[in-house]
């Protein structure tokens, strides 16, 4: 299968001026981005993720030719970003959350006709991929609005169709969905995902919305430090770690918490007040009626769900265990 981005080596490294001990100025360097590899099919939709530092835009903005490298080389649709940047352009495309592509004192068909010309498009192709947008992107009644009166929900519909104006193969988008409502979130997430389907575009996402990561990726790639911490699909991370369940009971009355403490010592728990108890638990290490056997002995059980960790838990809990890898 083609390959859309290949990234090798990849390391960049950042020179400042720190006041040493003395009060003096000295040189210190700091590694953004370590050493790092991946790389992304034709037609993929994967999420880069990492907390705030992590090296997620140093690597992006290497990626599409904005910045240097300290060393190693990346492949992007093609091209190498930083020398072939120009010819680059026309075959990817970035939509920024808090960025706009469009000039709020146009109508957003005047936008669209603005970056038509930027990206060299014969007037009458032009015309005829506003035409087919508009249709796909179902717009018409937005196309004549200045973007300016646009809601922001509207507003990242019309991005979203913009960046398919020059047909890139691969789409970079950052924070996509930053800000919307859930009608609107679930509206730009279809339109990524139509896009995908429709011209089989490679789409690279960073986000801190785990439910964007959750619905449109079928991969992560998880980043921290500057080192990529992991990178697998979202099923194979689910089969893995969503053995992590959560019991929640309620009693029947209070409880005698030192009772229950010492009932349930080998136990992750946490009480709420004396009648309510949260369990967390592997269930490959230990099943569900073992520990509610135990409960029993503490008191009548009233009410009991049982509830698997969400993604977001589970990224949370990878971000925490590696770095703790990294400190040991």
């Amino acid at each position: 299968m083609k390959k859309a981005i290949v990234v090798s080596n990849l390391t960049k490294v950042f020179e400042t001026r720190k006041k040493n001990k003395e009060g003096k100025k000295e040189k210190v360097k700091f590694t953004a981005v370590d050493n790092i590899n991946f790389k992304v099919e034709q037609g993929e939709i994967v999420g880069f993720i990492g907390p705030n530092g992590a090296g997620k835009s140093t690597t992006i903005k290497m990626m599409t030719g904005i910045l240097y490298p300290t060393s190693g080389d990346a492949c992007v649709a093609g091209f190498n970003p930083w020398r072939e940047r120009k010819i680059m352009t026309y075959k990817i495309a970035t939509m920024f959350g808090q960025k706009s592509s469009l000039i709020a004192h146009l109508p957003v068909i005047e936008s669209y006709r603005l970056l038509g010309a930027i990206y060299d498009i014969e007037k009458n192709v032009l015309e005829e991929r506003i035409q087919e947008i508009v249709e796909f992107f179902g717009i018409s009644h937005l196309i004549e609005q200045k973007v300016s009166s646009l809601s922001l929900g509207q507003r990242m519909i019309c991005e979203v169709a913009a960046v398919t104006l020059h047909r890139p193969e691969i789409i970079f988008f950052d924070e996509p969905t930053i800000g919307l409502d859930l009608v609107a979130k679930k509206k730009v997430r279809d339109m990524i995902e139509m896009l995908n389907k429709k011209y089989n575009t490679t789409i690279f996402i960073t986000s801190h919305d785990i439910s964007d990561i959750e619905k449109l990726c079928s991969r992560i790639i998880i980043i921290n430090h500057g080192k990529v911490m992991l990178d697998n699909s979202i099923l194979e991370i689910k089969k893995k770690y969503l053995t992590l369940k959560k019991l929640d009971v309620t009693f029947d009355c209070d409880v005698d918490v030192k009772t229950a403490e010492d009932k349930l010592k080998t136990f992750n728990y946490a009480f709420e007040g004396q009648d309510k108890v949260s369990i967390e638990f592997d269930e490959s290490l230990i099943k569900p009626g073992k520990i509610i056997a135990k409960l029993l002995e503490v008191g009548d059980i009233a009410d009991m769900t049982i509830s698997t960790t969400s993604l977001e838990n589970i990224i949370y809990d990878i971000y925490t265990d590696k770095s703790k890898e990294e400190e040991t």
